[in-house]
């Protein structure tokens, strides 16, 4: 059985509003139920945990009524960091499952189905999978109060869902927390340096990204979305 365990924590602030990011609607959808109509279109079999914080249940409940949203999921308590959300959102899947689990950013509603189905198949062989796009600004690395450039085709940015056998992830989960854990990726590398024979894998695999799958953090990036939305 494959999973995605959508984490879906923010406050917004950098929104300067008071409506977490995640429901704020774009052309009159929210835009955590336009990520979660993403995944339920690549496979209406796929199971969906949603984490969010406990304060902002009620209002999701809500939000479902008023938009006649439908599509079945589970709701886990978001946890202190993104780690200890994805800990919650884990914990709702039998300790014994055999499967795919994505790891997806709730703000980022236009991953392409092309790109789910790519990141979940992949994986089923990879057993670590994350979607990356290239980065086309100029790069600078900076040193104190000086800094140099570096060559972008060296870097990739990196995306979401990320993708992973459930047993790997769940067991990379077991690690106590630490601040270099930025993204899941970083809690399975972290786990694979400390156990190299683990599970079979020795290293993530990269695929390719699509260019829409943008974040949306600040105001600047609705006015994107608002496009994006009225394209498709």
């Amino acid at each position: 059985m494959d999973y995605v365990i959508i984490v879906a924590g923010g406050k917004g602030l950098r929104m300067g509003g008071e409506v977490p990011k995640q429901f704020i609607p774009i052309a009159g959808k929210p835009v955590l139920m336009r990520t979660i109509e993403r995944f339920h279109e690549y496979s209406s079999n796929l199971k969906i945990i949603l984490v969010l914080p406990k304060a902002q249940q009620e209002y999701w409940h809500q939000l479902c009524e008023e938009y006649h949203f439908g599509i079945k999921l589970q709701i886990a308590d978001g946890g202190e960091t993104r780690f200890h959300s994805v800990q919650n959102g884990l914990r709702l899947i039998p300790d014994d499952e055999q499967g795919i689990v994505g790891v997806h950013d709730g703000v980022r509603p236009f991953v392409s189905v092309e790109v789910i189905k790519r990141c979940y198949e992949t994986a089923r062989k990879a057993k670590a999978v994350i979607p990356v796009v290239p980065v086309v600004e100029t790069l600078r690395h900076l040193s104190g109060d000086k800094g140099y450039n570096v060559l972008r085709s060296d870097y990739r940015l990196v995306q979401t869902p990320q993708t992973f056998d459930i047993q790997l992830l769940k067991a990379a989960n077991q690690q106590p927390y630490t601040e270099q854990f930025t993204d899941d990726a970083s809690v399975v590398e972290t786990y694979m340096r400390a156990y190299p024979q683990g599970l079979g894998v020795g290293s993530i695999t990269m695929v390719e990204g699509n260019r829409e799958n943008i974040k949306l953090t600040t105001p600047f990036d609705l006015r994107i979305a608002e496009v994006l939305v009225n394209e498709e």
